[in-house]
C-alpha cells in the first residue's frame, strides 16, 4: 500500500461515503468487497440509504427484484464493522418518499395526490409508516450510533389543504416539528442520535432551531462551488451554515463523489467539480468544525428519475474525496494519480475500464442528441422555405445520427462486459434502455417526418 495517506491526524475525525442504492445496486458480491475499497480510502462511516434495495416487512412491495436477503444485510453489517466502517442508515420521513407512495394504497398519504415525492404529515398513519420504516431497517441493522431520517426538499409541503391550513396557523416550522420530532424522540429513546437535511430549516426561527438542536444533528449539504460564493438564495450559502451553528446545532458537512450538481442523467462524474467542493467544505470546517463530512454518491437524483453514474466508474473521485477528508488535501496527480492508488488494491484497471465505457456512451449519446436537435431545427427550416427543401444536410444528419446511436449500442455492449459481476444485469438493461431507446425513437419520428413528406427530404436515405 502506497503511503498516500500522510496526515498524521484526519482533517475530519468521521469521513462517510454514501450508497445510494436506488440506482445501480452493487451485486452483494460488490457490495463486500467495496467495503475494502471504503477502508483504503480512510473513510470509517458508511451512510447507507437502502430504499428498495432494503428486504422491508412493513411491504414486501417496496423491494426491487435484486432486494438483498435479510441475510446478507447482516453479513453487511457485519463485515463493515469488522473493518472499521460504522453504518448510519438512512430512511426518509417526509420528501423522496417515493418507495412507499408509489403504491395506489398509501395515496391518501401524499402531499399532492398526483404525486409520490412527498408525504403528507397529518396524514392519517403518516407517521406510523416511517416509524415501522425506521423499525424495520433497525431490526437488521442494530447498534447504530447515528440514523439520518432524510427529510430534505419537502417541496410541495403546505400544498395539501390541511397542512396549508396548519401552516397558516402556526408555521411550517411547527409542522415539520409536528411529524418529525416523534420520529426523533423514537430514536432518542433507543440511544440513537438522529441527523436530518437542513435545507428545510434555514428559514426556521431561533426558537425552533435551539429546539432541534437538543433533539437532532443537521447534514448541511451543498454539491457545487463554495459555501462562501454560491448565490446568496442558495440553501448552502455560508449565511445559513453560520445561523445554524449559532442556534446551538452540531452540523455535519457534505459533498458529493458522484452526481452532485452534475446533469440528471449524468454517465461520468465532474471530477474537479468534486475535488474543489469537497475542498471547500474542508476549508470551512476550520471554523465550524463540523461533526464529520460525507461524500455522497448519488444514484438518481430522486427515486423516479434516471439512474446516473454507476460507482465503479467514480471511484477515482470517491479516492480523491476520502483523501481531502482525510489528510486536507487532494490527492497528487489528480484523477490518474487515484487510478494509480486504486492500482494497489487490485482496483484500478477495472475503474479505468468502467469509466473508459461509460465516457464513450457519454461522448455518443451527446453527439446523437446534437444531431437530433440540428435536424429538428433543419426540418422547420425546409417547411417554412421551399427554397431550402432540396438540400443535403437533412440526409446527412440522419446518417450521422444512426452512426451515433450504432456507437452507443457498442458502448452499451461494452457497459454490459465490464460491469457484468458489478451491477445486476436488469439494472445494466434498464439504464442501457433510459440512454438508447430516446435516441431511436428520435430517429424513428425523424425518418417518418420525411417519409411523409417527399418533397421536405426529397434526398434521405
Amino acid at each position: 500500500m502506497p503511503s498516500d495517506f500522510t496526515a498524521s491526524s484526519a482533517a475530519f475525525a468521521l469521513r462517510g461515503v454514501h450508497l445510494d442504492l436506488k440506482g445501480v445496486p452493487p451485486t452483494f458480491e460488490r457490495l463486500l468487497s467495496l467495503l475494502d475499497v471504503f477502508a483504503a480510502a480512510r473513510y470509517n462511516v458508511l451512510l447507507v440509504e437502502w430504499e428498495d434495495s432494503f428486504p422491508w416487512t412493513v411491504d414486501l412491495r417496496f423491494r426491487s427484484e435484486t432486494a438483498y436477503t435479510p441475510r446478507q444485510v447482516r453479513q453487511f453489517m457485519q463485515l463493515a464493522a469488522d473493518k472499521g466502517l460504522e453504518v448510519i442508515p438512512l430512511v426518509q420521513c417526509l420528501g423522496h418518499m417515493e418507495t412507499p407512495l408509489s403504491f395506489p394504497e398509501y395515496v391518501p398519504l401524499r402531499e399532492v395526490p398526483e404525486h409520490s415525492d412527498v408525504l403528507n404529515p397529518l396524514a392519517s398513519g403518516a407517521g406510523e409508516l416511517v416509524r415501522r420504516m425506521v423499525d424495520d431497517v433497525l431490526t437488521l441493522c442494530p447498534n447504530v450510533r447515528y440514523f439520518h431520517l432524510g427529510g430534505d426538499e419537502a417541496r410541495t409541503l403546505g400544498h395539501h389543504p390541511d397542512t396549508r391550513a396548519f401552516i397558516e396557523r402556526q408555521g411550517e416550522d411547527s409542522l415539520y416539528l409536528h411529524h418529525v420530532q416523534p420520529l426523533l424522540d423514537h430514536l432518542i429513546d433507543r440511544n440513537i442520535r438522529p441527523i436530518l437535511w437542513h435545507d428545510m430549516m434555514i428559514h426556521w426561527s431561533a426558537e425552533r432551531l435551539a429546539d432541534l438542536a437538543t433533539r437532532a444533528d443537521l447534514m448541511v449539504w451543498g454539491y457545487r462551488g463554495h459555501p462562501d460564493k454560491v448565490d446568496p438564495a442558495s440553501h448552502y450559502h455560508r449565511r445559513h451554515i453560520d445561523r445554524l451553528k449559532e442556534c446551538g446545532l452540531k452540523l455535519w458537512c457534505a459533498g458529493a463523489f458522484k452526481k452532485g450538481g452534475d446533469k440528471l442523467d449524468s454517465d461520468v462524474t465532474d471530477f474537479d467539480a468534486r475535488r474543489a467542493n469537497a475542498l471547500a467544505w474542508t476549508e470551512i470546517h476550520q471554523t465550524l468544525r463540523f461533526v464529520g463530512a460525507v461524500a455522497t454518491g448519488w444514484s438518481r437524483s430522486n427515486t423516479c428519475s434516471t439512474q446516473c453514474c454507476p460507482m465503479d466508474s467514480s471511484l477515482d473521485s470517491l479516492v480523491d474525496l476520502g483523501h481531502i477528508f482525510h489528510d486536507g488535501r487532494p490527492m497528487e496527480g489528480g484523477a490518474e494519480g487515484c487510478a494509480a492508488f486504486l492500482d494497489h488494491i487490485g482496483e484500478g484497471s477495472r475503474l479505468r475500464q468502467c469509466r473508459r465505457t461509460m465516457m464513450d456512451l457519454t461522448r455518443a449519446r451527446a453527439a446523437a442528441w446534437e444531431n437530433i436537435i440540428f435536424l429538428r431545427e433543419l426540418i422547420i427550416t425546409a417547411r417554412q422555405d421551399p427554397r431550402r427543401r432540396h438540400g443535403s444536410d437533412i440526409a446527412a444528419r440522419q446518417s450521422y445520427l444512426r452512426r451515433h446511436i450504432a456507437e452507443a449500442r457498442v458502448a452499451g455492449d461494452s457497459m454490459r462486459r465490464v460491469f457484468a459481476d458489478l451491477i445486476p444485469a436488469v439494472w445494466i438493461d434498464r439504464y442501457l434502455d433510459e440512454r438508447i431507446a430516446p435516441l431511436d425513437e428520435e430517429l424513428e419520428q425523424i425518418e417518418r417526418k420525411c417519409g411523409d413528406d417527399k418533397k421536405l427530404c426529397t434526398t434521405a436515405a
